[in-house]
């Protein structure tokens, strides 16, 4: 073939490419609807290894219907136009530092497949930062006429791969930016635990990193259906020590989600003069008491040597390791009274609205669990499902995620909680309420541990004056996406749904206003009159 040949021939295949690329131009990188099989790059004054290189694209349409144009994300880009429009959009979120490698390797491939501005690494912008910016262009073009735009916004689905602790982290941020229609999140595991994940059907083993693997997931997603789930308002209040600080203190450093539990600012509306005042929220569960305080050690030693945590399986064998060494097996009841939570603190939970009641805590009880899905320590069910005399002697009803009740658990050590390994095992159900506010006695302890979606932390406590009072509320509700394998069960489904009040959001209560009712981990969207986006960036 002569030189003007391969030439001719390679103007001919450039144009094809034009025509078929949504780009509308071959940039070499990685475009969802082409798989480039050889990505080094070419040497660009060799034709015939140019023509090559585009010999081995093929296209892969299933692929198209994820992607999002460059041009949603950055603003000053010229508009693209696509002949089609993408069914299922998504905007995908990856803690690169779980799952040991796992995190880094997901990425690359997310980006390989996806177009990578749609692909951020939680480790270097935050989740409140890209999505601010996101609904910020997309309601300036919607304003511009740009009807893309508004079919984006409209079917928007979130990936997030991380722990529990990650997945709620972005959980918080949306429900703080307060948007008209949130998206829904699909979950993928890459923690130890990975309770969220398989409360949903997403599955609890971290996830292989190949291109075929990263699809079926992404096949999965569009297919998956929406289903929403409560979310859970915590505030702890104490009296400013008079020595000494009071604020959390996590294992070696902050956890993703203590981002949004945090002493709140003088100008918070939740602050009280003389007062230190915390607020966050949660998803999955709040725990106080043995499992937080085991959980920090595991997070405090995975902190000081991540080289040995780098596969699941050996996590959790370290995790049981570290339960016997705690004193969970071994240790009684009596003790020490700082695993004693009936010595420790006064309950109280309101079952219906405006009605306080304290609840009997068993003298045994060293851990305590405010269960909100049927998931806990890595897939096991604390609360089980109560038998049909069990439901009519005590009022009691199996663990929907959207009916506005958390499930109030109770274990006395390690040797209780093995029971959940039983087909019908379950913890100490204490009660099922709206609301619950724990009252810690003066001087009782100097610290507790508690634990966030897997986050653990511990907490000072001061030793004169006042009580410390921690109160958890209903706070709206979130949506999620869930595979036909989820084991979440809604009251929308259940024909037990006629006995619930249909208001469960508290409304009565004096502390309703909108920066009262945040997590405190985004600022509330506010939407765009202008074109200048550049305070967004």
């Amino acid at each position: 073939m002569t030189s003007a040949s391969l030439w001719l021939s390679w103007i001919r295949l450039r144009g094809w490419v034009l025509n078929s690329c949504r780009f509308g131009r071959f940039n070499g990188g990685f475009d969802p609807g082409l798989e480039i099989l050889d990505t080094k790059m070419v040497d660009h004054t060799s034709k015939t290894d140019r023509v090559l290189k585009i010999l081995k694209i093929k296209k892969e349409e299933s692929l198209r219907e994820f992607y999002i144009p460059e041009y949603i994300f950055e603003p000053e880009l010229e508009v693209e136009k696509l002949s089609y429009t993408p069914q299922c959009p998504v905007v995908v979120f990856i803690n690169s530092k779980s799952g040991g490698q796992l995190g880094g390797e997901l990425l690359i491939t997310y980006r390989e497949l996806l177009n990578k501005v749609q692909v951020f690494d939680l480790g270097e912008m935050a989740p409140d930062k890209v999505l601010h910016k996101l609904y910020a262009n997309l309601e300036v073009l919607k304003l511009r006429g740009d009807e893309l735009a508004d079919q984006i916004q409209k079917r928007l689905r979130l990936i997030v791969a991380g722990g529990d602790g990650t997945a709620s982290w972005l959980l918080g941020v949306i429900c703080d930016l307060k948007l008209e229609h949130p998206p829904p999140v699909a979950t993928v595991p890459l923690g130890t635990g990975n309770n969220l994940p398989f409360s949903f059907g997403w599955g609890k083993k971290n996830p292989m990193t190949d291109r075929q693997s990263v699809k079926s997931f992404l096949e999965l997603v569009m297919r998956a259906r929406e289903m929403k789930i409560d979310s859970w308002h915590i505030i702890m209040r104490m009296r400013a020590p008079k020595e000494g600080s009071c604020d959390p203190v996590a294992p070696l450093e902050l956890p993703h989600s203590l981002h949004a539990f945090h002493r709140v600012s003088s100008s918070d509306p939740l602050n009280m003069e003389g007062y230190h005042t915390f607020r966050g929220g949660f998803w999955n569960y709040f725990s106080m008491g043995m499992d937080a305080q085991v959980s920090y050690a595991f997070h405090s030693e995975r902190k000081l040597h991540p080289e040995k945590f780098k596969n699941q399986l050996v996590n959790q064998v370290t995790y049981a390791k570290l339960v016997g060494s705690q004193g969970w097996f071994s240790a009684s009841p009596s003790h020490s009274s700082s695993w004693n939570f009936a010595q420790l603190a006064k309950v109280m939970i309101m079952r219906r609205h405006g009605q306080w009641d304290e609840l009997e805590i068993p003298q045994s009880t060293r851990s305590i669990i405010c269960l909100n899905l049927p998931s806990f320590s890595g897939g096991l069910n604390p609360w089980g499902t109560p038998s049909k005399r069990k439901q009519r002697d005590r009022d009691l009803t199996p663990p929907y995620v959207d009916d506005g009740l958390l499930e109030v658990v109770g274990f006395r050590d390690a040797w209780h909680g093995l029971i959940l390994l039983a087909p019908k095992g379950h913890g100490t159900r204490l009660a099922q309420a709206r609301r619950i506010r724990f009252e810690f006695h003066k001087g009782a302890v100097d610290h507790t541990y508690m634990r966030i979606d897997g986050e653990p932390w511990k907490q000072p406590l001061p030793k004169d004056d006042d009580t410390v009072v921690v109160e958890i509320s209903h706070h709206g509700q979130v949506n999620m996406l869930a595979n036909p394998n989820c084991r979440s069960k809604s009251i929308h489904d259940s024909s037990l749904s006629h006995h619930r009040d249909s208001d469960s959001s508290d409304s009565s209560d004096d502390e309703q206003t909108e920066e009262k009712r945040k997590f405190g981990a985004a600022d509330t969207f506010k939407y765009p009159l202008e074109a200048d986006l550049s305070h967004f960036s």
